[in-house]
């Protein structure tokens, strides 16, 4: 189902998900931050080229569980995340650089990343800025640069849930949409592993940068 929201509703997206996450944001780190997604990690690190260390940034950081593992690596990682609370307890948390931007008024540096990992963040995207965005995380990827996403899955639809809004892509349509941004698929799965697709409400997928 295509948005149809215009302006203002679209700011009201990441007002209200963003207010939703300010407020809950103790909550929230205490409910996330022993999740394992050491897997999702695991795909974007094997997939880069070059020699470690590698430059990555860390799209929609929440509190920093990611980031402090990737920099415990050995990786130059950089948080993007546009909730204040998260952006102060993930520098804390860290100890690593952590950019507060709005996913809808991104400011990227041209060629500058080996890898984004964007776990459980792009669907907070309305869908008719999802290939505004996810060209601009095309840009920001060096040559033969990765991308990482993890998404709750569905039947492509829109909307709230409470005070937070998410799309929620089946496999087709979302390949459509990053593929249409420039990129070639390496590989996808569902999560968790090794449980009926029933049961895997996440959608995990790798990218390369295609020349």
């Amino acid at each position: 189902m295509q948005s149809r929201l215009k302006s203002p509703e679209l700011s009201e997206t990441s007002v209200v998900t963003l207010r939703h996450y300010n407020e809950n944001a103790e909550s929230f780190w205490r409910g996330t931050k022993d999740h394992d997604v050491s897997q999702n990690r695991e795909a974007l690190l094997r997939q880069l080229r070059g020699t470690p260390p590698y430059r990555i940034l860390d799209f929609g950081c929440g509190p920093g569980r990611d980031l402090k593992c990737f920099k415990d690596l050995g990786h130059e990682i950089i948080g993007l995340e546009g909730a204040e609370n998260f952006v102060k307890h993930a520098r804390n948390y860290s100890g690593c650089e952590v950019w507060q931007q709005d996913f809808l008024q991104l400011s990227l540096p041209p060629e500058y990343f080996d890898g984004i990992f964007a776990n459980a963040a792009l669907f907070h995207v309305p869908a008719r800025e999802l290939p505004r965005v996810l060209t601009e995380l095309w840009r920001t990827l060096r040559a033969d640069g990765v991308l990482f996403a993890s998404n709750p899955h569905g039947e492509n639809q829109e909307g709230w849930n409470g005070d937070r809004y998410g799309v929620y892509h089946d496999w087709q349509r979302w390949s459509e949409l990053v593929s249409g941004a420039g990129f070639s698929e390496i590989t996808h799965y569902y999560r968790p592993d090794g449980v009926p697709r029933a049961q895997q409400p996440w959608l995990a997928s790798v990218w390369r940068k295609a020349k």
